[in-house]
C-alpha cells in the first residue's frame, strides 16, 4: 500500500480543531494566515499520499480564506509549487497580480515562494465541505524554467479536457483509492504525476518546446496506456487502431514504446491475460464458461486464447482455473479446521 498519513480534526475537541488545521496546512503545503467562520468547530480532513518527490494531498474543509503574506514567505520557504484541483465547492485564486474564479474540475497553480491568496467555499451551512486534490511539487523536480511559469500563477486551467483531464483523473484516482497500489509503485506514480503536470503547464504556456521531449514522450505513453486499458474488451484493438486514435503513425507508436518494458502488442496481450487470470480465479465466476471470459477481454477465438494462455503461463486456462479452485478449497478447509463453527 502507498505510504499515506490521514489527519482528521475530529480526533481532537472542537476548540482545538482549527489550530490543528493550521498546523496541517503549514506542514503539508506552506504556512497561511487563514480566516473562517467555522473556527469554533473546524471539521476537516487531509490525507497525504507520498509519490516519490511528489505529494498528493486530499483535502476536505469548511469555507475559508487564506493569505500567504510576504512575512510568511520570509519566515518559511518550502520551495514547492502547488497544483490544486477543485473537486467540490467554488474558489478564488490570486497570485502575481492575477485572480481567477474556480469551480469543480478546474486547476490553479501557485508558487509557495511568493505571496498568494486562496478562498474556498462549501455550502452556507457547512454541511457540504469544500474539497481539493493537490499535487505538491518541489521546485527542483519540475522541468520548466521558473521565470516561464510566472504567467500561470494564480490562473485557471481546465481539468475536464485534454492533458488536464488526464491529470485530474489520475490525481483523483490515487487520492480516492491509494489502497489499490503497492508501496513499490510510488516512484513510478510520482513520475507519471510529474510528467502529466509538466505537460499540462507547458501546453498552457503555448510553448511545446518548454516541455522536455522525454516528459512529452512519457505523458503520451501514459495517455495511450489509459486508452488501451479502457478498450481491452474490443477484439479489434490493435497497434494500428491505437496509433490512429492518437493521430500518429504506427512507426511513431512503436518508437514511443521502445523505452518501455514491452511492445504495444505485448502490452495489450499481457493486460488481457491479466484480466482473464483474475476472472478465472474468481469463485463468483466459476460457472461462467472460459470462452465467455476470454471473449469479454478481447479473445473471441477459443483456440487462439488457449494457445496464447498456455504459451505464457505453461498451462491451459482450464488447468489455471482448476488449480485456483483447489487452492480455495484447501484454504477454506483449513479455516474450518482452525475455527470450527460451534452450535450452542
Amino acid at each position: 500500500m502507498l505510504r499515506r498519513t490521514t489527519i482528521d480534526t475530529e480526533q481532537v475537541p472542537p476548540a482545538e480543531r482549527f489550530d490543528m488545521w493550521l498546523d496541517v496546512v503549514a506542514r503539508t503545503a506552506s504556512p497561511l494566515r487563514i480566516r473562517t467562520e467555522h473556527a469554533h468547530d473546524f471539521t476537516a480532513q487531509a490525507e497525504i499520499i507520498e509519490l516519490g518527490p511528489v505529494q498528493v494531498v486530499n483535502y476536505r474543509y469548511p469555507s475559508l480564506d487564506g493569505v500567504r503574506t510576504p512575512k510568511l514567505v520570509r519566515q518559511s520557504d518550502p520551495e514547492i509549487y502547488t497544483l490544486a484541483l477543485t473537486v467540490n465547492g467554488d474558489g478564488v485564486a490570486s497570485q502575481a497580480g492575477r485572480s481567477s474564479l474556480l469551480g469543480p474540475g478546474e486547476f490553479t497553480f501557485y508558487d509557495g515562494s511568493r505571496p498568494h491568496g486562496v478562498r474556498h467555499l462549501g455550502d452556507d451551512d457547512g454541511h457540504q465541505l469544500a474539497r481539493s486534490v493537490v499535487a505538491l511539487i518541489p521546485h527542483a523536480v519540475l522541468p520548466l524554467p521558473p521565470d516561464r511559469l510566472t504567467p500561470l500563477l494564480g490562473g485557471r486551467m481546465s481539468g475536464t479536457e485534454g492533458i488536464g483531464a488526464l491529470l485530474a483523473q489520475f490525481l483523483v484516482q490515487v487520492a480516492n483509492h491509494p489502497e489499490q497500489y503497492h508501496a513499490a509503485d510510488a516512484g513510478r506514480l510520482g513520475t507519471v504525476a510529474l510528467d502529466l503536470a509538466s505537460t499540462m503547464l507547458g501546453r498552457h504556456l503555448v510553448a511545446e518546446d518548454a516541455v522536455p521531449a522525454e516528459v512529452r514522450r512519457r505523458a503520451l505513453v501514459t495517455q495511450i496506456q489509459g486508452y488501451i486499458q479502457r478498450r481491452l474488451g474490443d477484439a479489434t484493438l490493435s497497434p494500428q487502431v491505437v496509433a490512429d486514435a492518437h493521430h500518429i503513425s504506427l512507426r511513431s507508436l512503436h518508437r514511443l514504446f521502445e523505452a518501455e518494458e514491452s511492445t504495444v502488442a505485448s502490452y495489450i496481450r499481457d493486460l488481457r491475460l491479466a484480466r482473464c487470470r483474475h476472472d478465472l480465479a474468481d469463485p463468483g465466476l466459476r460457472h461462467h464458461p472460459i470462452q465467455a471470459i476470454a471473449a469479454r477481454w478481447g479473445f473471441p477465438d477459443k483456440a487462439h486464447f488457449s494457445r496464447v494462455f498456455r504459451s505464457v503461463h505453461g498451462l491451459t486456462p482450464q488447468a489455471w482455473r482448476a488449480g485456483h479452485a483447489e487452492l480455495a478449497r484447501k484454504v477454506n478447509s483449513t479455516a474450518s479446521t482452525v475455527n470450527p463453527v460451534r452450535a450452542d
